[in-house]
């Protein structure tokens, strides 16, 4: 009968192993688990493939460091990686880049839904702004979805009245944070702005979604002049960052 002793030597060489393997298993279910949290505005089957791509690439990782620990020449997993990685970028290339253009335009981008817009010959009020596309309404009551990557490469036209005076600045806080404190905080602190602002239109905030860990916001301002956007836009996000910093400090 093999002794404790014995059994002990004999997995020793191993343990590097089995520390690996557990802490793949740990990290691929961490990197599936933050992957659909970033994509979970998006379609649910593309956030089960991405989550599954992911888990899929920690693995061979993890597989191709436990193969090294144990000896083992890894080149041809490191060759199965790379290609696995390679395919993925050039399949995913076109939706992730419409998606990643989606969160650029909500900052870069003046137009927000109801807005009437020009992008790429096509013109149309704007009814929706999903992770993939934006969908316009034309004047013959067509629908034209329009790439959101476009609203990056190309030109965009707002050709809303008076759509250069809205500065929209999307806001994420946690969801543990007083909302209605917070909102008062802030719309507070951006009365020092008001002499820049059109008094026709005071600082509103809208809620887009809130759920148990977030919330997310808007925050819409109307100004007096065009050429205050950029001053008023850096401003704002700086005044924002005290009120945060407040609320947080408020809470310890």
């Amino acid at each position: 009968m093999i002794g404790l002793a014995s059994l002990l030597n004999l997995l020793l060489p191993y343990w590097p192993v089995a520390v690996i393997v557990a802490l793949t298993v740990l990290l691929a279910w961490l990197v599936g688990w933050l992957v659909g949290r970033l994509i979970r505005g998006g379609s649910p089957q593309m956030a089960v493939a991405a989550r599954r791509l992911a888990v899929v690439m920690v693995g061979l990782i993890g597989g191709t460091l436990a193969l090294q620990a144990l000896g083992v020449s890894p080149d041809i997993l490191l060759l199965v990686v790379a290609l696995l990685g390679v395919t993925a970028l050039v399949a995913l290339r076109d939706p992730l880049g419409n998606y990643g253009a989606k969160y650029f335009s909500d900052i870069y981008t003046p137009f927000k839904v109801g807005d009437t817009i020009e992008v790429k010959g096509y013109s149309g009020k704007v009814i929706e702004i999903n992770p993939m596309t934006t969908v316009l309404l034309s004047d013959k009551e067509q629908l034209v979805s329009v790439p959101n990557a476009s609203m990056i490469h190309d030109v965009v036209v707002n050709t809303s009245p008076q759509a250069w005076k809205e500065v929209i600045i999307p806001v994420s806080i946690s969801g543990n944070i007083d909302l209605p404190a917070f909102e008062s905080d802030l719309l507070k602190t951006l009365s020092k702005l008001r002499a820049r602002l059109d008094p026709r239109f005071p600082p509103v905030v809208t809620t887009k979604a809130r759920s148990p860990q977030s919330t997310d916001l808007t925050l819409t301002l109307m100004l007096r002049r065009p050429e205050d956007r950029d001053a008023i836009t850096a401003e704002t996000n700086k005044r924002l960052t005290e009120v945060l910093d407040r609320v947080r400090a408020g809470r310890r």
